[in-house]
């Protein structure tokens, strides 16, 4: 039976970000950070603002997209009670004009969060989003600005303290995740966004010590039949919404359609004697980031080197 571990670990690698990328994120974020509090304290020092990076990137779950596209979420928190402060949309339009001369991108008004590009020379592009909560002290929960709507019940802290408590030590569920995100990424058809997939995973995880190409099958498979008994997927934390909630009937017949065609090709490969053709079969879904396996002349040539009294082909 064809063992795939080691094509799944080389295919996390190469689908994560780059250390000199994520520096680079990481200088860009900070240096962002220092123009929007400047402007802040110039223009609404009544709004005092702080920072807690959030999503993906906190927890170690980003990846390179096929297109080498990444993102980094850092939410923007006031100290004010919502009560007596300006409108969600006007918080989002004046973290719009702080931002709006950092880069030579033109930056997004999206509904939840401001969005700004990055394309740095020779490292692929990758945008930072700006989610923005008022949140004091005598406040449960943060209270995330929606543009042209009321404000929502967020809390990004407790959803990332509660994947801490249910990803495991060595790290095989978060590269699961990875692989899901990269799987959705791949597909030509509309997928469940990278938060819902997270969460689908986390809450249908089966492990398999040192084979990630077990684990993922396993987890796939549960994941299915959760789904086809109850097509929901309730977020963790609040606002304990459902992720699902308002999915076409179309868009759940082609993620579910996708979903098998991956399960019934993923038994295969386990039970395929060709590790090559087995890699194929993975790749079949994954995309040309997948490695594949060498076949048997390839493998036994690498075994035995030079050495050709032991072998002709």
């Amino acid at each position: 039976m064809a063992n795939c571990n080691k094509q799944f670990k080389d295919f996390d690698s190469s689908i994560s970000i780059p250390d000199s990328k994520v520096k680079k994120m990481n200088d860009s974020r900070e240096s962002a950070r220092a123009k929007i509090k400047k402007w802040f304290a110039e223009h609404r020092p009544d709004y005092p603002i702080s920072f807690w990076i959030q999503g993906s990137h906190k927890n170690s779950l980003n990846i390179r997209t096929k297109d080498d596209d990444c993102d980094q979420d850092d939410g923007i928190y006031v100290d004010r009670d919502p009560e007596n402060s300006v409108d969600g949309t006007t918080l989002q339009t004046w973290i719009l004009m702080a931002v709006s001369d950092i880069t030579t991108e033109v930056p997004e008004h999206k509904k939840r969060c401001i969005r700004n590009f990055y394309k740095p020379y020779n490292l692929g592009s990758f945008h930072i989003d700006y989610p923005s909560y008022y949140k004091t002290d005598l406040m449960a929960h943060p209270m995330l600005t929606v543009k042209d709507g009321e404000l929502e019940e967020s809390d990004p802290e407790e959803f990332t303290n509660w994947l801490t408590g249910v990803t495991d030590d060595k790290g095989q569920l978060r590269r699961l995740i990875r692989y899901l995100k990269a799987w959705c990424d791949n597909m030509d058809q509309e997928m469940p966004n990278g938060l819902t997939m997270t969460v689908l995973a986390c809450n249908n995880y089966v492990p398999a010590d040192g084979r990630d190409d077990k684990a993922i099958y396993y987890t796939l498979r549960a994941i299915q039949t959760s789904l086809n008994a109850n097509w929901s997927c309730i977020m963790p934390s609040t606002p304990f919404d459902d992720l699902l909630a308002g999915s076409t009937s179309r868009f759940k017949q082609q993620f579910m359609e996708a979903l098998s065609s991956l399960i019934v090709d993923g038994r295969k490969a386990l039970d395929h004697e060709s590790k090559q053709q087995a890699s194929k079969l993975w790749r079949k879904h994954l995309g040309d980031r997948f490695p594949i396996a060498p076949g048997n002349k390839a493998a036994l040539g690498a075994l035995v080197g030079s050495n050709r009294p032991y072998y002709d082909f």
